[in-house]
C-alpha cells in the first residue's frame, strides 16, 4: 500500500477503484471496453504511462473469466477459428508497445475514434454493414491495426468488436471471443510493458489493487447481460462504442 500511495493520494486511489468497478461492469454487459474506461478515467487524474500500467493485471484477469466462462473447448475453438486475426494481432501489438513513448497521444486517439465513430453512426442511422463472410485478408488487417493501437494505448476493442458486429455474431459466440481475443491481447501486453518498462516494480502493485474491484463489477454486469436479447445487447453494443469513441475524439481535440 506504501507504494501505491507514493504515486496516488489516497484520494486518487479511492476514485481509481471505484472507475475499475464501472470498467468491470460495463465489460461484464458488453463484452469489452474495460481498458476503455479505465484509460479514459485514470488519465484524467494519473500520467498516462501509470494508467496503461494499471490498467494491465484487471484487464487479464477479466478477459480470462471471459474467455473460459464456456469452458476451455469453446476457448480453444475460438482461437482455431481467429488464428489470423490473433496472430497478426499478437506481432504489431510487440512491436508498438516499444513506440508508447514516441507516438503522439492525439495521433493515436484521433487514429482509434474517427473510424469507430463513422462504423458505428452508419449502423445506429439504419445503414447495415454487414459482411457476408469471412476474408483472411480483412481479418488480418484489423488484427493487425488492433494489435497496434493496443500495444501503445492498452485499447484494442474497438476495431474488433466493430468487426464482429459486422459478422453478425451472435451475443454468447461474441462474448467468449471477445474474451479470448482480448485475454490473449492482455497476455502479450502485460509481456510486452515488462519489456517497455511501463509496468515495472513501483507501478505492479497499482495494477494488482485494480484486479478485485473490476472483478466485482464485471460480476455485477454479468448479471445484466444474461437477461438482455440479441437485439438489445447489440444496441448497447454500439452505444457503448458510440460514447468511447467521442470521449477518445474529445480527448484528442482538447490536448
Amino acid at each position: 500500500m506504501n507504494a501505491i500511495f507514493a504515486l496516488l493520494t489516497p484520494a486518487e486511489f479511492t476514485a481509481a477503484l471505484l472507475i475499475a468497478v464501472c470498467a468491470g461492469f460495463v465489460k461484464g454487459v458488453v463484452g469489452f471496453a474495460m481498458p476503455l474506461v479505465l484509460i479514459s478515467g485514470l488519465t484524467s487524474f494519473v500520467a498516462p504511462e501509470l494508467a496503461l500500467a494499471g490498467l494491465i493485471l484487471p484487464t487479464v484477469v477479466a478477459n480470462l473469466i471471459q474467455a473460459l466462462r464456456q469452458g476451455p473447448g469453446a476457448a480453444w475453438a475460438s482461437i482455431k477459428l481467429f488464428r489470423a486475426f490473433l496472430c497478426a494481432g499478437f506481432v504489431t501489438l510487440v512491436l508498438s508497445a516499444q513506440l508508447v513513448r514516441v507516438i503522439p497521444d492525439r495521433a493515436l486517439l484521433l487514429a482509434i475514434s474517427i473510424p469507430v465513430i463513422f462504423f458505428v453512426g452508419l449502423q445506429l442511422s439504419g445503414s447495415r454493414f454487414h459482411l457476408k463472410g469471412r476474408s483472411q485478408r480483412l481479418e488480418l488487417s484489423i488484427g493487425a491495426f488492433a494489435g497496434a493501437i493496443g500495444g501503445m494505448s492498452g485499447i484494442w476493442g474497438p476495431p474488433t468488436v466493430a468487426y464482429l458486429t459486422a459478422l453478425g455474431t451472435a451475443k454468447q459466440d461474441q462474448m467468449r471471443i471477445q474474451g479470448v481475443i482480448y485475454g490473449l491481447g492482455a497476455l502479450t501486453l502485460l509481456g510486452a510493458h515488462v519489456g517497455s518498462g511501463i509496468l515495472r516494480a513501483e507501478t505492479l502493485p497499482f495494477s494488482a489493487a485494480l484486479v478485485l474491484p473490476g472483478a466485482i463489477g464485471m460480476w455485477m454486469g454479468g448479471k445484466i447481460s444474461d437477461r438482455i436479447d440479441q437485439h438489445i445487447f447489440r444496441r448497447a453494443t454500439l452505444v457503448v462504442l458510440l460514447l468511447v469513441a467521442l470521449n477518445l475524439l474529445r480527448r484528442a481535440i482538447m490536448q
